[in-house]
């Protein structure tokens, strides 16, 4: 299951995760994702992950497909906050927060939640939430 859950800030993409992850759900956070980039300069994510079980096979291509698209345009990601009480996924999102040192990673436990969600809202100094601002029209 993962499931879009609505954030106050426009350019956050917030989601929540568990069970069996299937190719459509993926595609849905992906889109989202899209539809964030195409409005904001940069972007931010939340990912509440509760009892994940396993993603299926289509959605583990998409999401490793998805993600290789993604190396070259890194700076348009300022936060991902990862929001588990798994002991696994954590060590993961460690890892990934060394390898793509371009977005900035943090676990919160779920009972934090609040606190994921307000930290991922910070945009970066001087960047503004309207992306007219910034001269950003999309892409």
């Amino acid at each position: 299951m993962l499931d879009l859950i609505s954030h106050p800030a426009e350019h956050v993409v917030a989601m929540k995760v568990g069970g069996v992850v299937n190719g459509s759900e993926l595609q849905r956070a992906i889109d989202a994702i899209e539809v964030a980039k195409r409005d904001h300069p940069v972007i931010s994510l939340v990912v509440e992950i509760d009892n994940l079980r396993f993603l299926t096979l289509t959605a583990l291509l998409k999401d490793v497909g998805y993600g290789l698209t993604q190396l070259g345009d890194l700076e348009r990601y300022h936060r991902a906050a990862v929001v588990t009480d798994q002991a696994w996924i954590e060590h993961i999102a460690h890892l990934e927060e060394r390898l793509f040192k371009a977005v900035e990673i943090r676990t919160f436990p779920l009972r934090d939640h609040a606190a994921a969600m307000a930290w991922a809202a910070e945009l970066p100094t001087g960047a503004h939430e309207n992306p007219e601002e910034d001269g950003y029209h999309g892409a």
